[in-house]
């Protein structure tokens, strides 16, 4: 295995001909660019974009000096990278890594790996002994199913895949469903007025959902600045008599992935509806309103992902609503 004997968890620059380092503001066009790199030739439904890595880099929570690791040529050019992230109170840790397709088959992305678990028991020891949490170290890992290099790569290192998820597509040529608010609710698009009581609305929402954990403000602030999000796009439904968020969806829009995919998206980043709140058709109201902001955008298709055991029936939902699932992808996870 390509480590460096005296750091086992750092790869050998001898070996992998890369120079390993933390991740810095001043290599922002180097990372994306490697990211976008290999995009073109893996195709990913979603990839981190600049202003995805601006916020990791801005990171209180993960720092970067111990939470990315990039991987340089002799000329400087960033040829692999990896990243983890955790919640001091979480029972996880989650990664991210790529190699350049020209630097692939050479032991590197297991040497990223290798160093994102080092690193993630680290944190968890760190966490358990500030006594924010007492799990033991977990990692989890998200592919696509149409990536199997990747999913070699992390069987054979004793990963297995507990949870799967589609991605969903509603063409919006077709005849958009009429829905009809509930009365005592109001639908409002969303404003900076809404993001602190929807990210609340949030974490009451997926406090059932499997591996969510709550949002901060700090991890909040990214999903709401997050580069392809649209507030125009996206919308809230609040309870008239007590102004309570009762249901939100949160929309995006990625102008350079229709070049790729060959048609014009508006994606559901998240739909949530608050326990008290549900049985009232206020998630169906939401998705119908997101496909005529869509379509009033002039895009073609309406999307989102939905986790195949979500225990709302979410699945069945977007079924009704003219959804079909057309990519698959899967959490892998290991004990560490």
């Amino acid at each position: 295995m390509p480590f460096n004997a005296a750091s086992p968890a750092v790869p050998d620059a001898d070996i992998t001909g890369l120079q390993w380092r933390p991740a810095t503001m001043e290599d922002l066009d180097n990372w994306a660019a490697l990211i976008a790199r290999t995009a073109a030739v893996e195709h990913p439904v979603w990839f981190e974009k600049r202003g995805d890595l601006v916020h990791l880099l801005e990171s209180t929570k993960n720092p970067a000096e111990t939470s990315t690791l990039l991987g340089v040529d002799s000329g400087g050019v960033a040829r692999a990278y990896g990243r983890i992230a955790k919640n001091p109170e979480g029972d996880k840790a989650t990664g991210m890594a790529c190699v350049d397709p020209d630097w692939q088959q050479r032991g590197i992305g297991s040497a990223v790996l290798v160093w994102q678990e080092e690193q993630v028991r680290r944190r968890f020891d760190a966490d358990q002994a500030a006594g924010h949490t007492d799990a033991p170290p977990r990692l989890r890992i998200q592919t696509e199913e149409q990536h199997e290099h990747q999913a070699r790569l992390l069987m054979g290192h004793g990963y297995a895949a507990v949870r799967w998820f589609n991605e969903m597509h509603r063409p919006l040529s077709q005849r958009l469903p009429e829905v009809v608010l509930d009365a005592g609710l109001e639908l409002r698009s969303l404003d900076p007025s809404l993001f602190e009581p929807v990210r609340q609305a949030h974490n009451d929402a997926f406090r059932d959902h499997w591996g969510s954990e709550p949002r901060d403000e700090e991890s909040w602030r990214f999903t709401i600045e997050e580069p392809t999000a649209r507030h125009d796009l996206s919308a809230v439904v609040l309870d008239s008599g007590t102004g309570e968020v009762a249901g939100y969806q949160l929309s995006s829009f990625d102008p350079d992935s229709a070049a790729d995919r060959g048609f014009t998206e508006g994606y559901t980043e998240l739909l949530g509806v608050r326990r008290d709140y549900r049985g009232r058709g206020i998630a169906q109201l939401l998705l119908a309103d997101a496909m005529r902001r869509y379509t009033d955008a002039g895009m073609q298709v309406a999307s989102l992902d939905v986790d195949s055991a979500n225990p709302t029936g979410a699945l069945e939902l977007y079924l009704r609503m003219g959804y079909a699932p057309v990519n698959r992808s899967m959490t892998w996870e290991k004990m560490l």
